[in-house]
């Protein structure tokens, strides 16, 4: 074969959009009831805001994203994940301007280069929600609520929720300096990843997946320890509204997440089912990030997750069989004039709204009821020379097999 989809992507086929459309579905629908709207943003941007708010020294910018200098020899980025994007437009629109809280929402692919792997491509999907104006940790629960949300009208119970705090721009400095020192007795041991991280990074160095790392930095000091009064304070309302609302979490002082520009809360939703990338969603507080992306300071908190890794999932566990709607009526035409008439009257039938479908291909009788069956067809109406003289024909339920004379007048208001 002369050409194959490109390494880490791949083609969702007719056969799998339902489970897409469902899953989609859902999540919109979870959205609306928490009066999340829809925004879409481009999914290529400058090279610099992905740099100067995911941060220089990410996994993210520094390895994994697709970067080229487009005709004007400016550096473009597809976009790696959906917060920068939104903020950006957040800030460029005036969205604070037209209401003190903006709350949004974003389905779409996002680029990574990184080694393909169960549940993780270079082309993969995310949905996700901003919160933007309100520093409230009402609305840190919110983020969290949301994806939960989701996976629980989808059927997926087995969830655990991880919660760190990474402090603000007041105690983490204090903290960071206090982690250096704590590292540099242990550097030379350190995985050479954790080595690089330590000195602009540190906080990275407790999400190590290093096994060696996790034992050298098993009794480090953590940030969840080091808070100062308002990132305590904010820390523990999340807590006490999440015991309120029976939502069970793991405080997990390594929780650090990859990306700079959090603040405050950190969090992260697993699964079971997933093996050893078992992450279904991430997000937390970024206070910092409008100001720092040119705009006034303005408080933000969200979340994304992987569509690919909810749906593989659903598959693990027997519930991601969705039958895509088929047409209301397949007509079965037996000669010529026959499949004219059923084309012009599958016609008429599309433009009122209701869903037809018809032979192309000039099979037999036997193989177009198959193919109505294949494409789940409500009802089938076979049409030949008689049904056409007298103007009526039977029709089919598809579903229990009965048949019932019915005159072409009257079709339209039966289907």
């Amino acid at each position: 074969m002369k050409y194959r989809s490109i390494k880490g992507t791949r083609d969702i086929l007719p056969g799998e959009t339902a489970r897409w459309q469902h899953v989609e579905s859902v999540i919109r629908r979870v959205m609306a009831d928490f009066s999340y709207r829809e925004i879409r943003t481009p999914i290529f941007e400058q090279t610099s805001l992905f740099a100067r708010s995911i941060g220089e020294l990410t996994d993210i910018v520094s390895k994994e994203m697709y970067t080229f200098l487009d005709r004007s020899e400016e550096s473009i980025t597809l976009r790696p994940e959906g917060t920068a994007t939104t903020v950006r437009a957040y800030i460029q629109n005036n969205l604070g301007e037209a209401a003190p809280l903006t709350k949004v929402y974003y389905l779409g692919p996002m680029f990574r280069q990184e080694r393909p792997q169960a549940g993780r491509l270079r082309q993969f999907h995310q949905f996700g929600a901003e919160a933007l104006g309100s520093s409230s940790p009402t609305l840190d629960v919110e983020a969290i609520m949301l994806p939960l949300q989701v996976y629980k009208q989808l059927g997926v119970s087995e969830t655990s929720l991880k919660l760190n705090s990474v402090g603000c721009e007041k105690c983490r400095p204090r903290y960071k300096k206090l982690l250096q020192e704590e590292l540099l007795k242990i550097q030379s041991k350190l995985s050479p990843e954790s080595q690089a991280r330590l000195e602009q990074n540190p906080l990275r160095v407790l999400d190590s997946k290093d096994e060696r790392d996790q034992k050298l930095t098993a009794s480090i000091p953590l940030m969840k320890d080091h808070l100062c009064d308002e990132c305590r304070d904010h820390f523990a309302s999340v807590q006490t509204l999440l015991n309120h609302l029976n939502i069970p979490h793991i405080v997990d002082g390594r929780l650090v997440r990859g990306l700079d520009y959090y603040t405050k809360t950190a969090f992260e939703i697993t699964t079971s089912h997933l093996g050893s990338q078992d992450a279904l969603a991430g997000g937390g507080r970024y206070d910092l990030l409008v100001e720092e992306l040119g705009g006034k300071s303005t408080p933000g908190v969200g979340f994304a997750a992987g569509i690919e890794r909810v749906l593989i999932t659903l598959e693990k566990l027997g519930k991601d069989k969705f039958q895509e709607a088929g047409p209301v009526v397949f007509f079965v035409g037996m000669d010529d004039k026959s499949r004219e008439w059923a084309f012009l009257k599958s016609c008429e039938l599309r433009m009122r709204g209701i869903s037809a479908e018809l032979d192309y291909l000039n099979r037999s009788v036997k193989a177009q009821m198959r193919e109505a069956n294949r494409l789940h067809a409500k009802f089938v109406v076979v049409i030949g020379e008689e049904e056409l003289k007298s103007r009526s024909a039977k029709l089919k339920n598809m579903a229990t097999g009965e048949e019932s004379p019915i005159s072409f007048d009257r079709l339209d208001s039966v289907l």
